[in-house]
């Protein structure tokens, strides 16, 4: 029995393990980037892991452009086609599982413990159109984003290194 419970402990542990993506150029299907489609037009893109929050995706996209804006000389951007897909991980989890049998007057019991990493979480994959602008982002277009004030309001949540 003691095995078994310490099949249990490692089993959670290894579940535990996963760390949200890093904000970084694509690498091994994560990251970000981006694609220039026409002059000041880009597509800009973020892929997240199955431990990184569809909502930090997200930002990491509007990060991804406010950057990308500045990096060209320009000030603002407008974003069109914005989207957020979740890509479903089957890699269950911890699972334990507890099952009988009788048959012909002899009966048994099995035990067994799975793992996988990912518990069944969802991999999200973002991206965006953005028309890079120069001049006073307009007020009066709630798809303009003034790209210094975003770039100042997401930079404390931006991950670009493993904690420790």
């Amino acid at each position: 029995m003691p095995r078994f419970l310490a099949l249990i402990l490692l089993a959670a542990a290894l579940a535990g393990c996963a760390k949200p993506a890093l904000y970084q150029p694509l690498h091994d299907d994560v990251g970000y980037g981006e694609q220039q489609l026409e002059g000041n037009r880009y597509r800009v893109w973020f892929a997240g892991n199955s431990a990184t929050p569809r909502e930090t995706v997200e930002d990491y996209v509007l990060y991804r452009a406010a950057e990308l804006t500045l990096e060209k000389g320009y000030d603002y951007f407008v974003l069109s086609d914005r989207s957020t897909q979740g890509e479903k991980n089957d890699n269950g989890g911890v699972s334990l599982g507890i099952g009988g049998f009788h048959f012909g007057g002899h009966g048994g019991v099995s035990i067994g413990v799975g793992t996988g990493i990912g518990g069944g979480n969802s991999k999200y994959y973002g991206q965006a159109d953005a028309v890079l602008m120069k001049g006073k982002k307009p007020a009066s277009n709630a798809s303009a984003f003034d790209a210094r004030e975003i770039k100042a309001s997401l930079e404390p949540s931006i991950v670009r290194t493993q904690p420790e």
